[in-house]
């Protein structure tokens, strides 16, 4: 019998690609959207599309009965503009009505999913200068900590029934959104340059390993709690930028100041942009995970191409 993977979250960045991932290891794939239309043509014709009110389990229980792995992905955008009272209340509230969903289908169904990964984020332990943070590291402070720390608590109930992992993912690159596409483009236009002083710490993980980790800690039933989804190298933000000018053949020579970003985007910024945290993923080497792009350089070169 082919396995069900129920994905929230799967229109997204990372969900799109783990959605063909999955189906190309011959997985049923089930995407709950609130755009049934949409969805189908992000995913294709393959991909089982539910319709989800996103914050219940209305439409959904079903198929989350006797399901190999529930994975939910789901959360408000947090890198669009300022994060007005509004705004954060959107990035909080989408993230906890997902996970609350999540712990009712598991509680409701009588065929348990073997499995839960719920997202969350490196933004868990703050902006901590040249600390090395690990999955043993305490919370940090500010609003996207305090956003993590709910978001990974929204499955909380659920451990004494399933198996659950939490991804704490650091920054994604890909060529098809996220930070880095941002990036580039200011690269493209010659305004290139690193955020601030250029010394907090970029935790990155390209795309295709974060796929593939997470497949990875699906399929490996001996593994359950909190993997930091990074690479195992850590850069400088100074450091990344000059790479990623070096791969597009662009100078990385204008950085932008600190005041002018928190002036623009105001809290956003400085938990964002200015804001590092030097993450390595011990529990996921401990593993025997093999990265495939574990260097930014061979990264960077992946996606746009050769370096000089």
């Amino acid at each position: 019998m082919t396995k069900r993977i129920v994905i929230l979250g799967a229109t997204g960045f990372i969900g799109r690609v783990l959605s063909r991932s999955l189906l190309e290891a011959g997985y049923e794939v089930v995407a709950l959207s609130r755009n049934k239309i949409k969805a189908r043509e992000i995913l294709g014709e393959q991909v089982r599309v539910a319709e989800w009110d996103s914050k219940s389990v209305e439409g959904w229980k079903d198929l989350a009965n006797g399901a190999y792995a529930i994975i939910n992905l789901v959360g408000e955008n947090l890198g669009t503009g300022r994060w007005t009272e509004k705004k954060k209340q959107a990035i909080l509230e989408s993230r906890l009505k997902a996970g609350r969903a999540v712990s009712m289908a598991v509680n409701l169904v009588q065929d348990k999913p073997k499995v839960v990964i719920q997202a969350s984020a490196i933004g868990f332990y703050g902006s901590r200068l040249d600390e090395i943070l690990n999955e043993s590291s305490l919370p940090g402070e500010g609003f996207l900590s305090e956003v993590a720390k709910q978001w990974e608590d929204s499955t909380k109930e659920i451990e004494l029934q399933v198996r659950r992992v939490i991804i704490r993912t650091g920054i994604v690159l890909g060529r098809s959104g996220g930070t880095l596409v941002r990036l580039a483009q200011l690269f493209r236009f010659f305004l290139g340059g690193y955020f601030g002083s250029g010394k907090q710490w970029f935790s990155w993980i390209h795309l295709d390993d974060e796929v593939k980790a997470i497949r990875f800690l699906m399929e490996r039933e001996d593994l359950q709690g909190v993997f930091n989804l990074t690479s195992p190298e850590q850069l400088r933000m100074k450091d990344f930028c000059r790479l990623l000018g070096k791969t597009i053949k662009r100078p990385s020579w204008l950085p932008i100041p600190g005041f002018a970003l928190r002036l623009f985007l105001g809290k956003m910024a400085e938990e964002m942009l200015l804001a590092g945290q030097r993450v390595v993923p011990n529990r996921l080497m401990k593993a025997e995970y093999k990265f495939i792009y574990p260097k930014a350089e061979e990264a960077l070169k992946e996606i746009f191409g050769s370096t000089e």
